[in-house]
Protein backbone atom coordinates (compact mmCIF):
# COMPACT_ATOMS: atom_id res chain seq x y z
CA UNK A 1 0.00 0.00 0.00
CA UNK A 2 1.27 3.67 -0.97
CA UNK A 3 -0.13 6.15 1.01
CA UNK A 4 0.11 9.91 -0.05
CA UNK A 5 -1.80 12.98 1.44
CA UNK A 6 -1.79 16.63 1.71
CA UNK A 7 -4.06 19.48 2.84
CA UNK A 8 -4.50 23.20 2.69
CA UNK A 9 -7.07 26.02 3.82
CA UNK A 10 -9.67 26.94 1.17
CA UNK A 11 -11.27 30.38 1.98
CA UNK A 12 -14.80 29.37 1.45
CA UNK A 13 -17.34 27.70 3.91
CA UNK A 14 -17.27 23.95 4.06
CA UNK A 15 -21.07 23.43 2.34
CA UNK A 16 -19.26 25.47 -0.87
CA UNK A 17 -16.37 23.38 -0.76
CA UNK A 18 -18.75 20.13 -0.85
CA UNK A 19 -20.83 21.19 -3.53
CA UNK A 20 -17.76 21.17 -6.07
CA UNK A 21 -16.20 17.87 -4.22
CA UNK A 22 -19.11 15.81 -4.23
CA UNK A 23 -19.87 16.45 -7.88
CA UNK A 24 -18.45 13.70 -9.95
CA UNK A 25 -18.79 16.07 -13.57
CA UNK A 26 -16.16 18.50 -11.15
CA UNK A 27 -13.44 16.46 -11.10
CA UNK A 28 -12.13 17.79 -14.10
CA UNK A 29 -12.18 21.07 -12.66
CA UNK A 30 -10.18 20.57 -9.66
CA UNK A 31 -8.69 17.29 -9.55
CA UNK A 32 -5.21 17.07 -11.22
CA UNK A 33 -5.04 13.95 -13.92
CA UNK A 34 -8.68 13.94 -14.87
CA UNK A 35 -9.83 14.25 -18.27
CA UNK A 36 -13.21 13.47 -17.89
CA UNK A 37 -15.92 11.87 -15.49
CA UNK A 38 -19.53 10.76 -15.82
CA UNK A 39 -22.16 9.29 -12.83
CA UNK A 40 -23.17 5.54 -14.15
CA UNK A 41 -25.78 4.89 -11.44
CA UNK A 42 -26.60 6.30 -7.80
CA UNK A 43 -25.50 9.12 -5.86
CA UNK A 44 -24.16 9.18 -2.66
CA UNK A 45 -22.58 6.25 -0.79
CA UNK A 46 -22.45 3.50 -3.70
CA UNK A 47 -22.50 5.59 -6.52
CA UNK A 48 -20.79 4.16 -9.54
CA UNK A 49 -18.95 7.01 -11.86
CA UNK A 50 -16.65 6.96 -14.43
CA UNK A 51 -13.30 8.42 -14.09
CA UNK A 52 -11.27 9.05 -17.85
CA UNK A 53 -7.36 10.18 -16.67
CA UNK A 54 -5.44 12.58 -19.42
CA UNK A 55 -3.15 9.79 -20.17
CA UNK A 56 -6.28 8.06 -21.92
CA UNK A 57 -7.12 5.44 -19.57
CA UNK A 58 -10.61 4.95 -17.62
CA UNK A 59 -11.30 3.94 -14.35
CA UNK A 60 -14.62 2.57 -13.36
CA UNK A 61 -15.48 4.13 -9.62
CA UNK A 62 -17.69 3.53 -6.49
CA UNK A 63 -18.15 5.91 -3.81
CA UNK A 64 -17.21 3.98 -1.05
CA UNK A 65 -17.36 6.49 1.86
CA UNK A 66 -19.83 9.67 1.84
CA UNK A 67 -20.80 11.76 5.02
CA UNK A 68 -22.01 15.17 3.54
CA UNK A 69 -20.52 17.59 4.01
CA UNK A 70 -17.27 16.10 5.41
CA UNK A 71 -15.81 13.20 3.31
CA UNK A 72 -16.19 11.44 -0.06
CA UNK A 73 -13.81 8.73 -1.05
CA UNK A 74 -14.06 6.69 -4.27
CA UNK A 75 -12.34 3.12 -4.91
CA UNK A 76 -10.80 3.21 -8.77
CA UNK A 77 -10.56 0.27 -10.82
CA UNK A 78 -8.88 0.10 -13.72
CA UNK A 79 -10.53 -0.59 -17.24
CA UNK A 80 -9.70 -1.92 -20.55
CA UNK A 81 -7.15 -3.97 -22.35
CA UNK A 82 -4.02 -4.50 -19.81
CA UNK A 83 -5.90 -3.76 -16.77
CA UNK A 84 -5.32 -5.83 -13.59
CA UNK A 85 -8.13 -6.71 -11.28
CA UNK A 86 -6.03 -6.48 -7.94
CA UNK A 87 -4.77 -2.89 -8.50
CA UNK A 88 -6.51 -0.16 -7.19
CA UNK A 89 -6.76 3.10 -6.21
CA UNK A 90 -8.38 4.99 -3.57
CA UNK A 91 -9.21 8.75 -2.92
CA UNK A 92 -10.37 10.59 -0.27
CA UNK A 93 -11.75 14.34 0.40
CA UNK A 94 -12.13 15.28 3.87
CA UNK A 95 -13.38 18.74 4.84
CA UNK A 96 -13.27 20.27 8.06
CA UNK A 97 -14.49 23.85 9.03
CA UNK A 98 -11.43 25.62 9.21
CA UNK A 99 -10.12 27.83 12.40
CA UNK A 100 -10.40 31.53 10.60
CA UNK A 101 -14.03 32.26 10.11
CA UNK A 102 -16.03 30.46 6.96
CA UNK A 103 -12.64 28.41 6.00
CA UNK A 104 -12.50 24.82 5.47
CA UNK A 105 -9.46 22.85 5.47
CA UNK A 106 -8.85 20.41 2.96
CA UNK A 107 -7.64 17.05 3.30
CA UNK A 108 -6.59 15.10 0.16
CA UNK A 109 -6.04 11.63 0.73
CA UNK A 110 -4.58 8.84 -2.16
CA UNK A 111 -3.95 4.98 -1.77
CA UNK A 112 -2.99 2.83 -4.19
CA UNK A 113 -2.51 -0.89 -4.20
CA UNK A 114 -0.14 -1.39 -7.06
CA UNK A 115 -0.19 -4.92 -8.70
CA UNK A 116 2.88 -6.63 -7.92
CA UNK A 117 6.39 -5.64 -6.71
CA UNK A 118 7.63 -3.88 -10.36
CA UNK A 119 4.23 -1.84 -10.29
CA UNK A 120 5.01 -0.95 -6.94
CA UNK A 121 8.65 0.40 -7.41
CA UNK A 122 7.37 2.74 -10.09
CA UNK A 123 4.74 4.22 -8.18
CA UNK A 124 7.52 4.86 -5.15
CA UNK A 125 9.48 6.21 -7.38
CA UNK A 126 6.22 8.61 -8.68
CA UNK A 127 5.62 9.69 -5.36
CA UNK A 128 6.59 13.64 -5.84
CA UNK A 129 4.69 13.61 -8.79
CA UNK A 130 1.48 12.53 -6.86
CA UNK A 131 2.26 14.79 -4.12
CA UNK A 132 2.46 18.11 -6.79
CA UNK A 133 -0.41 16.85 -8.41
CA UNK A 134 -2.04 16.79 -4.74
CA UNK A 135 -0.86 20.47 -4.41
CA UNK A 136 -1.80 21.62 -7.98
CA UNK A 137 -5.71 20.26 -7.19
CA UNK A 138 -5.48 21.78 -4.02
CA UNK A 139 -4.89 25.27 -5.61
CA UNK A 140 -7.47 24.55 -7.94
CA UNK A 141 -10.05 23.55 -5.82
CA UNK A 142 -9.14 26.62 -3.38
CA UNK A 143 -10.40 29.03 -7.13
CA UNK A 144 -13.26 27.15 -7.83
CA UNK A 145 -14.72 26.96 -4.51
CA UNK A 146 -14.05 30.81 -3.42
CA UNK A 147 -15.65 31.65 -6.81
CA UNK A 148 -18.53 28.97 -6.82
Amino acid sequence: MILVERSAHVAAPVEAVWEVVQRAEQLPAWLAGVRAAEVLSGEGFGRRQLVQAGRGSAHEAEVIAYQEPNLIGWRERAKGAGARAEARTEIYVQLTAGEEEGGTVVRLIVVRWPAGPVKAALLRLGLRRVGADLEDSLARLTDLAAVG
